[in-house]
């Protein structure tokens, strides 16, 4: 148990990559409070694990405050933070609203954003703090059809690499971790808008997906989760303002 008994967050912590990295978190000593704005997932991961469920949207930033008040009067100061909560849109560009853009700001940055300063002070004073940001390929590259997306991860590297020079003198650490096309619910999503506006089947679309991953495959959400936990470890330190790609290659 590598982590000890340290307080864990982690939003968007239901389904996913964020219930992946709750469950490794936890098998590695964390206590865990898992965040998100449906609470059945969110009670099904933290009876797995043992952890704290809570509901509240990481986008509204006095109940992402709340839920953290509840979360520290339970297991006490976070010490690790672990913003997965977000969102996609794929569309053409020029068809791409402004209501549309601004709302993978808000999901995708905003939410970052707000688990990071609610949780500065804790992780500050941690003997280790650990805040981790779950980006994408896309916040290191573009990708057709996807620029709001794309440009709402960019912002969210730019964010931690920001804020690591500001910590850089203390314990904490602040990194990004930028998964490529993974199975969870989002790329199934993605899989069925392909091919609903392609006329492709599911295989072609999913085909068409992996493809981007030199291995041929979609990245499961556990090997996300490892690369969240070894950023997490204490014996990790040195490791601060980096963007991860865990993508079988396809970014280098």
């Amino acid at each position: 148990m590598s982590l000890g008994s340290v307080h864990a967050v982690v939003t968007g912590g239901g389904t996913g990559i964020g219930a992946a990295i709750a469950h490794v978190l936890s098998a590695e000593g964390a206590r865990v409070t898992v965040i998100g704005r449906r609470m059945a997932p969110l009670e099904t991961v933290a009876h797995a694990i043992g952890g704290l469920p809570l509901c509240a949207d990481a986008a509204d930033r006095t109940a992402l405050c709340a839920a953290l008040a509840a979360a520290r009067e339970h297991y006490g100061p976070v010490a690790i933070a672990v913003a997965n909560a977000g969102q996609a849109l794929t569309a053409p560009f020029d068809r791409i609203g402004q209501d549309q853009w601004r709302a993978m700001f808000v999901a995708n940055v905003e939410t970052s954003f707000n688990l990071a300063q609610a949780t500065l002070g804790d992780l500050r004073a941690a003997p280790a703090g650990r805040f981790v940001a779950i980006a994408s390929t896309a916040a290191l590259t573009g990708y057709a059809y996807a620029s709001a997306y794309a440009a709402a991860k960019h912002a969210v590297v730019g964010m931690v690499r920001s804020l690591a020079r500001e910590v850089a003198r203390t314990p904490m650490t602040v990194n990004a971790v930028c998964p490529g096309f993974t199975d969870t619910p989002i790329a199934d999503e993605a899989i069925e808008n392909i091919a609903a506006k392609t006329g492709r089947s599911i295989e072609q679309a999913l085909a068409e997906l992996s493809a981007f991953n030199p291995q041929r495959r979609l990245v499961e959400p556990a090997e996300v989760a490892a690369t969240v936990a070894w950023l997490c470890r204490p014996n990790s330190g040195s490791i601060t303002g980096q963007a991860i790609s865990v993508s079988g290659g396809e970014t280098m």
